[in-house]
């Protein structure tokens, strides 16, 4: 089926690989965001099924862009993809209501969670 994605990190080396991970399985990438405040300009407009944020960023982290989302819409789904493993970060985004919180380098992972979360909507 595949979901319409946006992807938000500041690196474009990463923004790329995930871009590739998520086209091969199928899926739409509806934008590319490089900061938290181009995140919550685009999710308003484009309204995706899920958005894959990047934590630490210039202008505006994806901690803060995520709060800024969710408080728009509730039933925003956000997946943190992010290097940061400290369990503070964990905890932040699970307090958010995140959908989950994932090491970056993980394709694996991603993808399976990604596959899950598609099944079920």
């Amino acid at each position: 089926m595949g979901m319409r994605v946006l992807v938000v990190d500041d690196s474009g080396f990463m923004r790329k690989r995930i871009i590739e991970e998520l086209r091969e399985q199928g899926h739409s990438i509806v934008g590319e965001a490089r900061s938290g405040a181009e995140a919550v300009e685009m999710y308003r407009t484009l309204r995706p099924d899920l958005v894959t944020m990047d934590i630490t960023m210039r202008d505006k982290d994806g901690i803060t862009a995520a709060k800024e989302i969710l408080g728009e819409d509730p039933e925003a789904s956000i997946l943190f993809l992010t290097i940061l493993q400290e369990e503070k970060y964990r905890i932040e985004a699970e307090k958010l209501g995140a959908k989950g919180f994932i090491n970056k380098t993980d394709h694996q992972s991603i993808s399976k969670f990604i596959q899950e979360m598609d099944r079920k909507s």
